[in-house]
């Protein structure tokens, strides 16, 4: 048994940490459990009861509603194409900002902070600045008439054409996250070893070739992780989408996220609850998919 003294400490550790713990119960455990259940469900938060309607809603998601399946696969498919071009456009622009900044030996640090900046930045201001400036009569319309490239111009605003919609928003997705990749990357040049691009240099290998084999086999698993975590946030981040377009221009930019939002917070008084929570643990095992393959990729790398 432990003596008095240390018993008390014990307590008093105990009485400390016994509101986190009260916290993560209440507002974790709950929550989730809560939500698991209702997944089951039709709600439309304000009946004093449930019904139950077992697995239905996941098949509503999936093929047995005709008005709410077809949504959600063109959600799906969004969020797919998303998914990859942002994280395939992140390490194609990261990597060589990376090298940039690392053969650069005046003016790193000030650099390094100005292409940071749309990290740090980011947010709900960020992406009402963007609308303006995407707008039938912002900045970048004026710009390409002004340049003479009109036709390249939107009348409808990039945001409000269904051509271009998607693609503008994928790359704010890839401004805003380049930076962490560049900085990962960077660190990974930082971490090589100098003499073996010495080495390299003295057989005669040129630039190119020492990128292309000493460089960038050491940053594969860098880039795996920048790829996976890329495809992560793609699939749970909804808020550019909401903010900037709210799924428009007739479903355009639809994306999981969005649909289950939209679902659980703006079907007024319809019992769309439960399919909203049942669409977001399907989200959530896919993102669990993929976490489950980042470490077995990562691990593959080592």
């Amino acid at each position: 048994m432990p003596r008095p003294g240390k018993a008390r400490q014990w307590l008093v550790g105990y009485a400390f940490i016994a509101p986190a713990v009260v916290l993560f119960l209440v507002m974790g455990l709950y929550t989730l459990g809560y939500s698991v259940t209702l997944s089951f469900a039709k709600w439309n938060g304000f009946s004093p009861s449930w019904d139950w309607v077992g697995l239905d809603n996941y098949r509503d998601i999936l093929y047995a509603d005709p008005r709410l399946a077809p949504d959600v696969w063109n959600a799906a498919v969004h969020t797919g194409a998303a998914m990859v071009v942002v994280a395939g456009g992140t390490v194609l622009i990261a990597l060589p900002l990376a090298v940039l900044l690392n053969s650069i030996r005046r003016l790193r640090g000030t650099l390094r902070s100005v292409f940071f900046l749309p990290y740090v930045t980011t947010g709900i201001a960020v992406y009402y600045a963007w609308r303006y400036v995407l707008e039938p009569d912002g900045a970048v319309n004026m710009v390409l008439r002004s340049l003479g490239l009109g036709s390249l111009a939107r009348p409808q605003g990039f945001l409000g054409d269904p051509d271009t919609a998607l693609g503008t928003l994928i790359v704010i997705m890839i401004w805003g996250s380049v930076p962490v990749a560049m900085l990962l990357y960077l660190a990974g040049l930082q971490a090589i070893d100098p003499s073996l691009m010495e080495a390299a240099s003295i057989d005669g290998a040129g630039g190119v070739r020492r990128l292309r084999h000493i460089t960038w086999p050491l940053l594969v698993p860098i880039t795996v992780a920048i790829l996976l975590l890329s495809v992560r946030d793609t699939m749970q981040g909804f808020q550019i989408f909401l903010i900037m377009t709210n799924g428009g221009p007739a479903g355009h930019t639809d994306v999981l996220g969005l649909t289950a939002y939209q679902q659980a917070f703006m079907q007024s008084m319809s019992p769309t609850l439960g399919v909203a929570s049942a669409l977001g643990w399907l989200i959530f095992v896919a993102a669990l998919v993929l976490a489950v393959l980042n470490a077995r990729l990562l691990r593959g790398t080592r």
